[in-house]
């Protein structure tokens, strides 16, 4: 059975997308990778969109979930990327593992669509380092 990996994020529309489809390619096909929120905004940021197109990953068919849709299943790890998900998170069937690593919101930018694009580039190359780092720990276990 393939481990799966949860991110969760308060509204699941910006941070735990740009994570999921960022371990989802670091990551093979030995792991399962969701992301969901504690109080789903209920779509994908398109500037979250915008800012994964341009890196190759397409995360565009992505939707906002709640994190009870995961409370039956079998999750091995949970990684909280803000700190209102931390301290909201329940525990898991089968949870071995818990990170918390917070970003900025990108979604409070303000400004341009660029300038909001600066944001939402810069929390994802963060997200990017992290995540990566993680996935190479995970491979090489």
């Amino acid at each position: 059975m393939k481990p799966t990996i949860l991110i969760l994020c308060t509204g699941n529309s910006c941070r735990s997308h740009l994570a999921e489809g960022l371990l989802r390619q670091a990551l093979d096909e030995r792991f399962i990778v969701a992301s969901a929120g504690s109080n789903p905004a209920g779509y994908v940021h398109p500037l979250a969109i915008k800012a994964m197109a341009e890196v190759g990953i397409d995360i565009s068919t992505h939707r906002s979930k709640h994190l009870n849709e995961f409370l039956e299943q079998n999750v091995e790890t949970v990684i909280t990327v803000c700190g209102n998900a931390d301290q909201a998170c329940p525990m898991f069937p089968g949870q071995v593992n818990r990170h918390h690593w917070g970003f900025d919101d990108p979604a409070h930018a303000t400004g341009t669509e660029e300038e909001q694009m600066l944001v939402f580039r810069r929390v994802r190359d963060e997200i990017a380092r992290v995540f990566q780092a993680y996935a190479a720990g995970r491979l090489d276990a």
